[in-house]
């Protein structure tokens, strides 16, 4: 059997599997489910041994004399005594070392790209001077810069923390400026949450084209001869269901 049909065979009873999960919990969409956590975890072993240990350690080491990579293998090794009960405490200090060396990584990345960032899409100015066109404003929404968004963005960065100072009271005024900061917190939200279930949706899109795909007769037709398998199988295991209920005690 030539390989790619066979590939075509083995994603397309995978993907059927996985989808018996929309009739119920069954043991099918289990053998799927450790399958794919399986060969994961397997390939990410891999090429974590092929990539790190052996093309960024010990070739480097072996054969250009990269001395210096000992340090990160040691720091490397001493995790691994976490495994020793009488030599755990070692592990500390690589841990220690891991966590500092990270914070102090991610802290100025963190600060300039989610506070920095925003206080400077806030400040941007409400009007633009530009050459002798004097003082102009742009209304462009498609435009990130525009001085139109730039009131949007204060307007709603301003609305937004109101809504979260609770010292004065929400009342009159007030109200109406925290009612417009839970509408901006809704609209980031709703914005989020459309993205996640985009991003879901190609995947299903992917999943749907190659089942239709793989329905040719080119590919022996996989997605037909596997889904009337899958059903008789469910149908199998639900009417053994119903001969052996299981035991309510």
């Amino acid at each position: 059997m030539d390989a790619t049909i066979f590939g075509a065979w083995v994603a397309t009873g995978l993907t059927l599997l996985i989808f018996s999960f929309l009739y119920k919990d069954n043991p099918l969409f289990k053998l799927a489910e450790h399958l794919y956590v399986g060969v994961s975890i397997g390939y990410t072993i891999v090429k974590t041994y092929d990539t790190v240990l052996v093309h960024l350690v010990v070739k480097p080491i072996v054969e250009q004399g990269e001395i210096s990579l000992l340090i990160p293998v040691g720091i490397g090794m001493l995790m691994l005594t976490r495994y020793v009960p009488k030599a755990a405490w070692m592990s500390r200090y690589a841990f220690a070392f891991i966590v500092g060396m990270g914070a102090g990584l991610a802290i100025p990345r963190t600060i300039s790209s989610f506070i920095l960032k925003q206080v400077e899409d806030t400040i941007r100015p409400l009007l633009s001077l530009v050459g002798s066109d004097g003082v102009t404003f742009s209304m462009n929404l498609l435009n990130p810069a525009s001085n139109l968004n730039a009131i949007i963005i204060l307007l709603g960065v301003s609305s937004v923390l109101f809504y979260f100072f609770f010292s004065i009271e929400h009342t009159g005024v007030g109200k109406v400026v925290a009612r417009t900061g839970i509408l901006f917190l809704m609209i980031s939200f709703g914005a989020a949450f459309g993205y996640t279930v985009m991003a879901r949706m190609s995947l299903l899109i992917g999943r749907l084209t190659d089942l239709i795909e793989y329905s040719d007769a080119s590919y022996g037709r996989p997605t037909i001869w596997l889904l009337m398998g899958i059903v008789g199988a469910l149908f199998l295991l639900s009417r053994k269901g119903q001969e052996h209920p299981p035991d309510s005690h």
